[in-house]
């Protein structure tokens, strides 16, 4: 197979419009398909109207033709979505599931499109897709990693085949994701009741002189506004990340109440205007007392 230039984009969310420019630059010729293209009011509507990518009008039509498919849906859609491309997809090509789920949803999608005639690429995206886009750092596994990791290069992408069997890539990223949206939400829930009590400088010092990791105040007004803007998603991911420390017969006590925080986190997404800690924490507390009032 020559290098790839035609590619379906399933998903048209921050992922797929992040994906589009940068394939695009590479000189890929795009087509993309999201369920919520039917609402012409839709973010993914709005952005495709700006882009020069084909709207295409299912899934099956997204991908004819197609050598690389790349779904970049939901969590919760990823089995979905390889249900609906598995009847067109063209033989022998690649689809690149860049979607944060468990290792055993990986290994389901797989059977899907494998047994279509496609060639499954798992992918772990191992940083926040911006600013790099398809240059992030991302793990590629399964048997069909390494060639199209050769193939693919041109389009931009920087990753690795960690591995040659589908799974421990995703288990790498929803492992990780345990501590790294752990801390969010426990830096939420320490910072908010902190303030109130007026002690959120003294905590964030001490945590300097036990964990040196640089500038604590900077990286827990980060953490929390991540939390914020992209809380449904995070809990998305946090509940596949609790299927995967569960699939390894432990019981993900922490996953599950990451998930919960950071479902909460998401209503009080206004807050984020405020650019210092405290006055960030104020407007979620604040936020906070009118949801309660209202709750009266």
């Amino acid at each position: 197979m020559a290098a790839i230039t035609r590619v379906a984009l399933i998903g048209f969310g921050e992922v797929g419009r992040t994906l589009a420019p940068n394939l695009k630059a590479a000189g890929a010729e795009i087509s993309a398909y999201d369920i919520l293209f039917d609402d012409a009011g839709s973010k993914p509507s709005l952005a495709i109207e700006k882009m020069f990518v084909r709207e295409a009008t299912s899934a099956a039509d997204s991908v004819a033709g197609a050598e690389l498919i790349i779904s970049a849906v939901t969590a919760a859609s990823d089995i979905d979505a390889a249900g609906s491309v598995a009847p067109a997809i063209p033989r022998g090509a690649f689809y690149l599931d860049v979607n944060s789920v468990s290792p055993k949803m990986k290994r389901a999608c797989a059977a899907i499109i494998d047994g279509a005639g496609g060639c499954y690429v798992e992918a772990a995206v191992m940083t926040p897709i911006s600013p790099k886009g398809i240059g992030s750092p991302m793990l590629f596994g399964g048997p069909h990693a390494a060639r199209f990791l050769e193939l693919a290069a041109p389009l931009g992408f920087s990753a690795r085949v960690f591995s040659g069997m589908i799974g421990q890539a995703s288990a790498v990223k929803m492992c990780r994701s345990v501590i790294i949206k752990g801390t969010e939400a426990l830096l939420i829930e320490s910072m908010l009741a902190a303030r109130l009590y007026g002690v959120e400088k003294p905590v964030l010092d001490s945590l300097s002189d036990l964990l040196p990791v640089g500038d604590w105040e900077k990286l827990a007004r980060y953490f929390i506004s991540r939390s914020l803007e992209h809380g449904v998603r995070r809990a998305e991911e946090m509940r596949e990340a609790a299927k995967t420390v569960s699939e390894a017969d432990v019981e993900p006590l922490m996953a599950l109440a990451t998930a919960e925080r950071e479902d909460w986190a998401a209503a009080y997404r206004d807050a984020l205007s405020e650019k210092d800690l405290g006055a960030l924490l104020d407007a979620i507390r604040a936020a906070m007392n009118v949801t309660a009032k209202a709750a009266e």
